[in-house]
């Protein structure tokens, strides 16, 4: 009996010892884990949101006509240089027929009393001579006598303009003379000759004649979302860049953020805008696509490492890595973060240039021999 128990004892040691040694053998087989490291750089790390928008004049003047009519010539076309006063376009008056028949009447009028006050100076006159009547008396009927020629010549005038928008003494001001009010680069000329223009007045906003603006002052109209409006501010710097210009990065500040979104395609936008830094060796067109980021922070040259490298505590959640400290060996050490582009963050305090950290991912050699 008692060598029985013995040999259960013994085999159950012999398996027991043979199932540890193949373990062991099991773990010996399998291939070591590897890290990668990688060590911190110095970046200019920049922290932005992006707009997209379009860039237009600072100022851009609409010229309209005061006067109803056809374009008769047009002097100007888009992209032309013009000074305030230069002559833009002229139009051929169309008269009103209420308003000329109302003006000849007015002559007719202004003709009758001209008349009858002919008739009564030369009467007054005719009198004085005989000595009837005081030289007061002659004095009066002469004045009556050049207000009613005045009238007269006034409503001649009135017809002349209703008839044709100008008189004689007024051509260089005459209505039918469209002249540009601001100097600047001629935008576009919406009109042609034979286009009917209508006048500009408190009931309607009348007919653009030409658009002019200075080109020298142009400035970055877009809009953000409502996810990015609370992260922007008025003075930040922008950079601004063209699709029809390639390779070409434009300076600008913003300087305007609309106190009220409006709802576009289901999300609520702001208006901004940002007055541009023209270099001055290029030309922007007024209405060129554009995209602006928008600098919320800045770092230049600070120690940065991959933000995939930074891990977190899963109590604390405070930043930390793993240093490297010999062959496959690591330790914590926490960090202190700064500002992230979304790939690099800055590190503060925590780590040097010379560190290693780990990478989280680990990696098994590749078997050459299969």
């Amino acid at each position: 009996m008692k060598k029985s128990v013995t040999l259960i004892i013994l085999i159950t040691i012999i398996i027991a010892f043979g199932g540890a040694m193949y373990y062991l053998y099991q773990k010996n087989s399998e291939d070591p884990i590897i890290y990668e490291t990688e060590k911190p750089s110095t970046q200019t790390i920049i922290r932005k949101t992006v707009a997209t928008g379009s860039i237009l004049p600072l100022e851009e003047v609409l010229i309209k006509p005061n006067i109803s009519g056809v374009i008769e010539e047009v002097y100007v076309e888009g992209g032309d240089y013009v000074k305030s006063g230069d002559l833009l376009a002229k139009i051929k008056v169309v008269p009103n027929l209420n308003a000329l028949n109302d003006s000849r009447n007015a002559i007719a009028e202004a003709r009758i009393a001209l008349d009858d006050q002919k008739r009564n100076l030369d009467r007054q006159t005719s009198l004085f001579d005989k000595g009837v009547i005081s030289k007061v008396d002659l004095e009066r009927a002469q004045v009556s006598f050049d207000q009613a020629r005045q009238s007269y010549n006034a409503a001649n005038k009135r017809y002349d303009i209703v008839k044709t928008g100008t008189t004689a003494g007024f051509r260089n001001a005459a209505n039918t003379l469209i002249r540009s009010t601001v100097t600047g680069m001629v935008l576009e000329v919406p009109v042609e000759v034979g286009n009917q223009v209508i006048e500009s007045n408190n009931f309607n906003e009348g007919t653009t004649i030409a658009a002019i603006a200075d080109v020298e002052k142009m400035i970055f109209e877009g809009k953000v979302d409502e996810s990015e409006v609370g992260k922007i501010k008025e003075d930040l710097p922008l950079e601004i860049t063209v699709g029809a210009i390639e390779n070409q990065v434009f300076d600008a500040v913003l300087d305007y953020i609309a106190p009220k979104g409006n709802v576009e395609n289901g999300a609520i936008q702001f208006e901004i805008k940002g007055t541009l830094s023209k270099k001055d060796t290029v030309f922007i067109r007024a209405g060129l696509s554009a995209n602006a980021s928008i600098i919320l922070d800045r770092a230049d040259s600070v120690l940065a490492l991959k933000e995939a490298l930074i891990q977190f505590d899963p109590e604390t959640k405070a930043p930390f890595v793993e240093i490297a400290t010999g062959d496959q060996e690591f330790e914590r050490r926490d960090v202190e973060l700064g500002i992230s582009d979304g790939i690099f963050v800055e590190v503060k305090s925590g780590l040097t240039a010379s560190d290693s950290v780990k990478v989280w991912n680990a990696i098994k050699p590749e078997n050459f021999g299969s």
